[in-house]
């Protein structure tokens, strides 16, 4: 009742309670798997260190306790994967994602898979593999099974928000219709994860069409949603409104409000080691880091998370650059662009707006963090799409074409 309500303190109390009173009575198998909800209600409490001594002290319960707990033990090793991605550590994630699969296979429950195709998809989504993720939170869509708690942060709210990631807006838009969202509703905690999705939303839909309508409707959401999260002392929660704040703020040009939020969202994470929860969010994130890296800000924990993203940009570019095993989704392209031999690629765009702009190479190079032979690679994709031969050719076509 207290989770359900936003009182998570409360929550988090009476479950320890009871989770001791198993442990006391020697119901040991209650007292293992209420760890893994115990873990979930102090993750969004934003304490992470917490939420990994939950788990691992349930394991050593569970040690020598024979077969009877496997099922339970496979929940945990799910739990820790979801901590180990947030912090990075990626390759510890996948080392219990595989040991909670060989522990879960064996019990065949089906809220364990359900659980365990949604920790895959998110480690999926941190290596940048967005269709692979969404084909697995369609198979977490298809094991669901309504369990004893509050469903906080539901299937298709996760689905709309790799669709935003993916630029797939229309999608997006059709799921906030069907959920009957709006910037406007009064604000519950059980709803507080799709409102928050909504908001990534209209941030999204401002950056393609700078409608001032949808900026202002996701900083009005938002403001509602920081000052519940701060009430509830959700602070796994407030961290990521704010980190929507400073992409709001960044996406109109307000960077000195954007850093404000930004270093606020810093300020909460850095003790608990979050890294996911800003570099998921790609280009506009990595700007503002650099630019908060530029004006001293937290200069350890700055320089920790950009050097994270530009490790991420180098693995992204290899990917793109190597054959793949099957043909990927189109990218949303403009309408123009079909006067074209063959479409300029979403970062093809970016490179002409910023050419546009007047940056060198260089300045290309260090805003997109892109080495300078790259960005001189991009150039002549676009020059040979384009059919000119030169930038200022280049820009006049594209202003021709309707693509600046």
């Amino acid at each position: 009742a207290s989770w359900a309500s936003g009182d998570l303190e409360a929550a988090d109390r009476s479950l320890a309670d009871a989770m001791s009173s198993f442990q006391m009575a020697g119901n040991i198998l209650f007292s293992i798997t209420g760890a893994y909800i115990l873990a979930d209600i102090r993750m969004t409490l934003g304490r992470l260190r917490q939420a990994f001594d939950t788990y691992q002290r349930s394991l050593q319960l569970a040690a020598g306790l024979g077969e009877s707990v496997l099922w339970g033990t496979a929940d945990i090793y799910t739990g820790l994967s979801e901590l180990c991605r947030e912090q990075n550590n990626l390759e510890a994630a996948a080392e219990y994602l595989l040991r909670s699969k060989q522990l879960g296979e064996q019990a065949t429950l089906p809220r364990w898979y359900f659980r365990w195709c949604l920790a895959q998809a998110r480690r999926k989504e941190s290596q940048g593999d967005l269709d692979g993720a969404l084909v697995l939170l369609n198979e977490a869509e298809r094991q669901y099974v309504r369990g004893p708690v509050p469903d906080v942060r539901p299937i298709p709210a996760l689905k709309a928000r790799v669709w935003v990631r993916q630029g797939r807006l229309a999608e997006a838009q059709g799921w906030a219709h069907e959920q009957g969202l709006s910037p406007d509703d009064d604000l519950t905690y059980p709803r507080e994860f799709e409102h928050l999705t909504l908001a990534r939303l209209l941030i999204a839909q401002y950056a393609r069409d700078r409608d001032d309508g949808c900026i202002h409707e996701a900083l009005g959401l938002l403001e509602r949603l920081l000052e519940a999260a701060e009430e509830g002392r959700r602070t796994g929660s407030v961290i990521e409104i704010l980190v929507q704040q400073a992409l709001a703020d960044e996406a109109q040009g307000n960077i000195p409000s954007a850093l404000k939020s930004l270093e606020r969202a810093l300020t909460l994470a850095e003790p608990e080691g979050y890294v996911r929860i800003f570099l998921d969010e790609g280009l506009p994130m990595g700007r503002l880091l650099t630019e908060a890296a530029r004006q001293g800000s937290m200069p350890d924990y700055t320089a920790k998370l950009l050097a994270i993203y530009h490790e991420d940009e180098r693995g992204h570019q290899e990917k793109s650059t190597s054959p793949s095993p099957r043909p990927l989704p189109e990218p949303e392209v403009p309408p123009a662009q079909v006067m074209l031999i063959e479409p300029l690629s979403q970062r093809e765009l970016e490179v002409l707006r910023l050419v546009a702009q007047g940056l060198s190479n260089r300045e290309i190079g260090e805003q997109l963090f892109l080495a300078l032979s790259t960005v001189k690679g991009y150039n002549r994709t676009i020059f040979g799409k384009l059919q000119v031969q030169r930038r200022t050719e280049a820009v006049a076509r594209a202003r021709q074409l309707g693509l600046l």
